[in-house]
C-alpha cells in the first residue's frame, strides 16, 4: 500500500508585490472559485508553464497573395501608369 508521501511536493514560500488594484481582483476571483489566493495564483502559474505556445493557424496565410480578380503580371505597366497619373493629378491640384 503506497504511503501518502510517495508523491509529495516540495512548495517554496514566495513573496509577490501587487498594486492594490490587482490584489483585490485577484482576491475576489479566488473567492468566486473557493479557493485560496496563493492556489489562485498557483494556478495561474501552471496554466502559463504547462500551455503550449499558440501557433498561427496556417489557413491564416492562405489566399494572402490574391488579388480579387486583377492579373499584376500581365496588367502592370497600366497599373503603375494609373498611379503615376493619379500621383501627378494630386500634385497638381495641390498647387493649384
Amino acid at each position: 500500500m503506497p504511503s501518502r508521501y510517495d508523491s509529495y511536493i516540495m512548495l517554496f514560500r514566495t513573496q509577490i508585490n501587487l498594486p492594490g488594484e490587482d490584489h483585490r481582483r485577484a482576491k475576489a476571483r479566488a473567492a468566486e472559485l473557493g479557493i485560496s489566493l496563493a492556489e489562485y495564483v498557483r494556478r495561474l502559474i501552471r496554466r502559463d508553464l504547462d500551455e503550449e505556445r499558440p501557433t498561427a493557424d496556417i489557413s491564416a496565410i492562405f489566399g494572402l497573395g490574391r488579388s480579387g480578380g486583377s492579373n499584376i503580371a500581365r496588367l502592370k505597366d497600366e497599373y503603375i501608369g494609373e498611379a503615376v497619373e493619379a500621383e501627378y493629378e494630386r500634385e497638381r491640384s495641390r498647387r493649384a
